[in-house]
């Protein structure tokens, strides 16, 4: 049994940087714990080599959702890193900070005074280092890499092309002034390595005394005396161990495994955990509640010209490509391949883009753990702000068990609309004049399918998720909200939530560069710092 100032559960996105910023100050004794094993495997480090991380089962928790009754009764597989950097260090690498308007939606919406665009954007800037430089919405000098996509093809030039012919529109930086239109998309990358949030907060931290980071250990529960958090109970090769907190739990599991931690801990919906055997010791109903994510749904065609990734099938290309990226760090080894994309309007209804759009020069199926590629190219596409709701549940009070994810997915009409309004949307790209000289059959939708109802029974046979969980344990001031403005659990001293599961409403975008500006953040409120002054940055918008 040890004593320490803060513990935090989960070295994933936002428990790194907290990792970082809470022991920068040595008299803070601070214990990280991580249910995975450090980052040594090759693959998560080379950006190519991304599809085989997010497929490796040693550091991949392997959920899946409940069966899901709007999408043919499937069970979508939902992978989330179990690994030091959590998901940083096995996704597509994609950074994306989210529309202005979506921290507006919670300010407005959620009456989250301190959570609009202009106070979270100097922590946006504190946390990153582009190689774009400093700018009013750039930060230059961060801890985390990020690259905008370099690699050459033509399908990339056809892409943005076909963003000015369709009027769809382009961009310079998605992250910046015009945050819709098709461009180049910045990674999480640095020095041609990922720079998941373990190489850019936890690592270099751990040169630090006052920090312990333990690896291999599952948290059972958060110890609760007197409703205050005290420590956490976890087992390590199958012997169980407790660490006590001076100052505070923090819990940075994810939006998947932190409303399970609450609940086999007693804070949560009591009838349910009382039906689950588990002791009620808070009683917060929205806990596991708010669940949202992002479902997508893709556009493939064959390409006439032999242009596209398919040529890494060559054993010999594979080759020269892992030399060249070990020698030099560089070339196709250095690509996170999803190097396009763009954020446009399926509708005329909304103010700001409602979808998402990420490209890749090369059409891939799985086969077992092997991967198949074909000389073809894919639109994938988000749809941003989903009507539908979900919940986390236990299966069992076993914290072995994986919890029950119900995403719901698609059972407001709207949503299902909108994926079909994606599907037409990204056909009107794809079959611009640009794209002529490159493309043959359509893959997929399977080119018979023209109704809507027949693309909406396309939608429900084959959207599947993005992988961004989140807003399970929410913050607000009403009585679903589980933590406060500062992410302090309600009703439990010394105890707070810091992950994507504390978002209101999902952001339109990639989730992870958000759930680090939320961990910068809750380390100034944990630290009792002031907040950065907040940053106007002006953007363009439909209508502005």
């Amino acid at each position: 049994m040890r004593e320490y100032d803060y513990i935090i559960v989960g070295a994933g996105s936002a428990g790194c940087v907290l990792a970082n910023r809470l022991s920068e100050d040595p008299q803070h004794r601070v214990l990280i714990l991580e249910a995975g094993p450090m980052d040594r495997k090759l693959m998560v480090h080379i950006p190519a080599g991304v599809y085989h991380a997010y497929k490796d089962p040693s550091i991949n928790w392997n959920y899946e959702s409940e069966p899901e009754a709007n999408c043919d009764n499937r069970q979508i597989q939902l992978p989330r890193g179990k690994i030091i950097g959590g998901s940083s260090s096995i996704n597509s690498m994609v950074y994306m900070r989210g529309h202005p308007m979506d921290y507006d939606r919670w300010e407005r919406e959620f009456g989250l005074k301190e959570w609009s665009f202009d106070q979270c954007l100097p922590y946006f800037k504190r946390c990153e280092s582009s190689d774009r430089g400093e700018s009013v919405w750039r930060g230059g000098s961060g801890p985390l890499g990020v690259t905008r996509g370099t690699l050459q093809n033509p399908l990339f030039d056809a892409l943005y092309e076909a963003g000015e012919q369709s009027g769809q529109g382009t961009s310079d930086d998605l992250n910046g002034y015009k945050p819709e239109g098709i461009a180049r998309l910045d990674s999480t990358t640095r020095d041609g390595r990922r720079c998941s949030a373990a190489v850019a907060h936890l690592k270099p931290a751990l040169k630090r005394a006052n920090l312990t980071l333990q690896t291999g250990a599952l948290s059972h529960r958060i110890i609760i005396e007197n409703n205050r958090a005290r420590g956490i109970e976890y087992e390590i090769r199958g012997q169980l161990r407790r660490a006590f907190a001076a100052k505070e739990v923090i819990v940075s599991c994810g939006a998947i495994k932190s409303p399970q931690l609450l609940m086999l801990s007693g804070v949560g919906p009591a009838d349910y955990l009382a039906s689950m055997n588990i002791l009620p010791i808070v009683n917060l109903p929205g806990v596991g509640q708010n669940l949202q994510d992002h479902l997508s749904i893709n556009t493939a065609y064959y390409c006439k010209k032999p242009i596209t990734l398919h040529t890494l099938t060559h054993p010999l290309k594979k080759l020269s490509v892992g030399a060249q990226w070990l020698a030099t760090r560089s070339g196709i080894g250095a690509s996170n391949i999803w190097e396009m994309g763009g954020f446009v309007y399926g509708n005329d209804k909304v103010l700001h883009p409602n979808l998402q759009y990420h490209f890749t020069p090369v059409y891939s199926q799985w086969q077992g753990r092997r991967i198949q590629l074909e000389q073809a190219y894919v639109l994938d596409c988000d749809q941003l702000r989903p009507k539908s709701r979900g919940e986390i549940k236990l299966h069992s009070v076993d914290p072995r068990e994986r919890p029950a994810a119900h995403f719901n997915y698609l059972s407001h009409p709207d949503d299902t609309r909108e994926l079909v309004e994606a599907l037409q949307t990204m056909e009107d790209l794809l079959t611009q004049p640009a794209f002529d000289e490159f493309r043959a059959e359509r893959i997929e939708p399977t080119p018979d399918l023209t109704s809507h109802s027949a693309l909406e029974s396309w939608v429900r046979a084959h959207a599947t998720t993005d992988y961004h969980p989140c807003a399970t344990c929410r913050m607000g001031h009403d009585a679903l909200a589980v933590v406060d403005t500062q992410m302090r659990v309600h009703d439990v001293d010394a105890l707070r939530v810091v992950d994507a599961s504390v978002m209101p409403d999902i952001i339109s975008g990639n989730l992870n560069a958000p759930t680090q500006m939320i961990g910068e953040r809750a380390a100034d409120f944990i630290l009792g710092k002031a907040q950065l002054p907040a940053e106007q940055a002006p953007f363009h918008f439909l209508g502005s």
